[in-house]
């Protein structure tokens, strides 16, 4: 079928659909919500047997509606209705939630309903929900609609409250009336709460030091303790809050835009302070074999099961800042030199990696120059995991990854897959060459063909997609925790297998033979000659791409390819 998909972004859900819908063999195209003039000219150039609308924020004219199926994806159970699902159902601690798949009619929510999948709510912010349970449950649903619809004969089932299958209700729009912090009398189970309801957006409106601030995602913390609402320690950029009860970790913060002042953006806690954060306020490490026995925030975990060594990571936003990927650096190198047979590399869930840190970059004083050393320090980072020969390393993406993330993945011995994954091998769209060693690693696995392709194109790629191109050699199926029990079973057979030796000396011998064809500093030195005009010269588009993109100032272009 020819199927238009219609949203507001070309979200990491949007995306899902997308390549998900494209591997099934349909004929898939995405118009985003930009005025309804380009709607109806879009669907009337593209002729859509259906419409989808995955993350739609605004209303599909009238006349679109009746005239063609729509089909709205809603993150809510049968009846649910309303701007805040996700952030109704981390707030009042639903352990259950849904996605329901409805026809679009004059009333919002209302429509006739297609398909309904439920899923569970874990503890964790509603971005990694959103990218996880949720968006797993809204692909299954939007594949049963969608085989509804091509089947021809299934009737949609009006919304009735009288069912006892429709147990959602019209709720009102989470304001931050809702959201408010206590800090005197909420304990940390309702302050963590408020904080992973509105992790991503629109943040906690709260005080600090007489600044109003907007915070962005909560951690829970097991020692440190202090006097309800002070900021009592930080850590690798975080500051941690006291509760009532304990205290949280807040990562990231933004600044209240005030009447008439400049745009604000997230950024994180201890730099969005600045000098209002008393100096005494202490720095408190944690190793990450110790983060991986204790319930704190930490951005890096490690521990070990057998032979084989998990290093896992956890970036807001998949993006890493210069720090970040050193601090990265130091505890690879730290795993490498322990006594194990195959390394783990990776998060335990949601995003692997995006990247360089955009808003950490936007927010230096210099940030061509931050651009250059933070795409050096991930550079430093692939080198070291393409030089270790002593060992099998294996990329896990239980998520995303995009551009340099995906080249960080690519410089593993084997790259393992969630099948709910998504890649973006390219950097176009941010007006950068790219570098991560991406000219040796990318050919050397898809070929210089395909690798031309996949930069060039834009081309959002699926897991199953993606290990039929090379891109990823396993995809393990199931949600987010059975992918995890999956990836500890075959890292642990592949450590103890006998052939491990052998297979660790042919990499050797490769990665001698290669550095004999070319060096790796010579792919490096080629890739930075062109990411030094990307950062420093007139005329080049990245530094207006990534201000638009952290401001938010216009919507993402909706990349050519999906729009011929």
């Amino acid at each position: 079928m020819r199927v238009l998909l219609v949203a507001s972004a070309f979200n990491s859900l949007t995306q899902r659909v997308h390549t998900e819908l494209r591997y099934r063999g349909h004929e898939v195209a995405v118009e985003l919500a930009l005025g309804d003039d380009l709607l109806r000219a879009r669907v009337a150039a593209f002729r859509p047997d259906l419409i989808v609308a995955p993350m739609l924020t605004t209303a599909v004219p009238e006349d679109i509606w009746t005239e063609h199926t729509v089909l709205i994806v809603h993150p809510g159970p049968k009846g649910d209705r309303g701007p805040s699902s996700l952030d109704w159902a981390i707030s009042e601690g639903a352990s259950e939630w849904g996605v329901t798949v409805l026809q679009a009619v004059e009333e919002m929510d209302a429509g006739p309903i297609w398909a309904s999948v439920p899923f569970p709510v874990p503890a964790c912010g509603k971005s990694e929900l959103y990218r996880n349970e949720m968006s797993d449950a809204a692909v299954a649903a939007v594949l049963l609609a969608v085989e509804r619809f091509a089947a021809g004969d299934f009737v949609p089932e009006p919304l009735d409250y009288d069912r006892p299958d429709v147990r959602g209700r019209l709720r009102p729009y989470h304001s931050q009336q809702y959201r408010r912090i206590d800090w005197t009398t909420d304990s940390t189970a309702e302050v963590l709460r408020k904080l992973r309801a509105a992790d991503s957006q629109p943040g906690v409106l709260d005080e600090l030091y007489g600044r109003e601030y907007f915070v962005h995602g909560g951690h829970n913390e097991d020692r440190l303790r202090g006097e309800p609402g002070a900021v009592i320690a930080t850590r690798d950029g975080a500051i941690c809050r006291a509760t009532v009860d304990g205290a949280v970790w807040l990562p990231q913060l933004r600044r209240r835009r005030t009447p008439g002042g400049p745009a604000t953006f997230k950024r994180p806690a201890v730099a969005a302070l600045g000098a209002d954060l008393p100096a005494a306020t202490p720095e408190v490490p944690v190793s990450a074999a110790a983060a991986a026995v204790r319930d704190t925030w930490s951005e890096v975990r490690y521990r070990e099961e057998g032979s084989v060594g998990y290093l896992e990571f956890a970036y807001a936003g998949g993006a890493m800042s210069t720090a970040q990927c050193r601090r990265l650096l130091a505890a690879y190198r730290e795993a490498c030199a322990r006594p194990t047979r195959a390394l783990v590399f990776g998060p335990a869930r949601d995003f692997f990696s995006n990247g360089i840190h955009l808003h950490v970059i936007e927010s230096a004083e210099d940030p061509a120059r931050e651009s250059w050393h933070n795409i050096n320090a991930m550079n430093d980072l692939v080198e070291a995991i393409l030089t270790t020969t002593d060992k099998l390393v294996i990329s896990t993406l239980p998520g995303n990854a995009a551009a340099g993330g995906v080249m960080l993945a690519l410089a593993a011995d084997e790259v393992w897959a969630r099948e709910a994954a998504v890649l973006n091998p390219h950097y176009r769209l941010m007006g950068l060459y790219g570098s991560e060693y991406w000219t040796y690693s990318l050919p050397r696995r898809v070929g210089a063909v395909e690798a031309a392709r996949l930069t060039r194109e834009t081309l959002p790629v699926g897991a199953k997609a993606a290990a039929d191109l090379g891109l990823v050699d396993r995809v393990g199926s199931g949600d987010a925790a059975e992918y995890a029990a999956w990836v500890r079973r075959e890292a642990a057979a592949l450590a103890d297998s006998p052939e491990l030796e052998n297979r660790l000396t042919a990499k050797k011998q490769l990665r001698e033979a290669d550095e004999a064809a070319k060096p790796l500093a010579e792919y490096r030195t080629e890739e930075l000659a062109q990411m030094r005009r990307n950062f420093f010269e007139e005329g080049e588009p990245y530094h207006e791409l990534r201000r638009n993109f952290v401001y938010n100032v216009v919507p993402p272009a909706t990349p050519v390819y999906l729009r011929s």
